[in-house]
């Protein structure tokens, strides 16, 4: 699980050119955010993902139980989250849900979480773009974030590292 910020300020990137020409990207940066909340099952390629408009203890608290109402996790299921060490995910407001166990990384290892590596699929639809407000951006990010929830095997190969603990076995290459 990792949490993302995005908002009317525009995420620039490279792109391809002709020669002798320079492209443009009109942008108007604004700065009014919203964040996802993004799960991720490395082995299987499962996501879930959660569009708020701003994350606190007691924000994070609620996308927790919800996501453990809709994983079924409680008496028959237990869920185990490996979360960065953000201030919001502890805490007197974050109950830790039935049937879930949270899992917190060293400080300043992004490179051990795999729900990181789901944010540069998300931005995707967002670089080099100027939205009118931050409903329209909430309109492309729940978009793009619908895709990328059918996109198993390309999510699979971006966070099921090969450390991960795992019921059949490393990924195959």
């Amino acid at each position: 699980m990792d949490e993302h910020r995005i908002g009317l300020k525009p995420i620039l990137r490279r792109v391809w050119a002709r020669r002798g020409r320079r492209p443009r990207a009109v942008v108007r940066p604004r700065y009014q955010w919203m964040w996802v909340i993004g799960f991720v099952h490395p082995e299987s390629g499962r996501t879930s993902f959660w569009i708020v408009p701003k994350l606190t203890a007691a924000i994070f608290a609620k996308v927790l139980s919800a996501f453990a109402v809709e994983q079924g996790a409680g008496e028959g299921k237990h869920l185990v989250l490996v979360l960065d060490g953000a201030g919001f995910h502890t805490g007197g407001e974050v109950k830790t849900p039935p049937g879930m166990t949270l899992i917190t990384l060293p400080p300043y290892s992004p490179e051990l979480q795999p729900a990181e590596r789901l944010w540069p699929l998300c931005n995707e639809p967002l670089a080099n773009r100027s939205f009118a407000s931050i409903d329209e951006l909430e309109l492309v990010l729940s978009d793009r974030c619908c895709q990328l929830f059918t996109r198993h095997a390309e999510i699979r190969a971006l966070t099921f590292y090969h450390w991960w603990p795992s019921t059949t076995g490393p990924p195959s290459d």
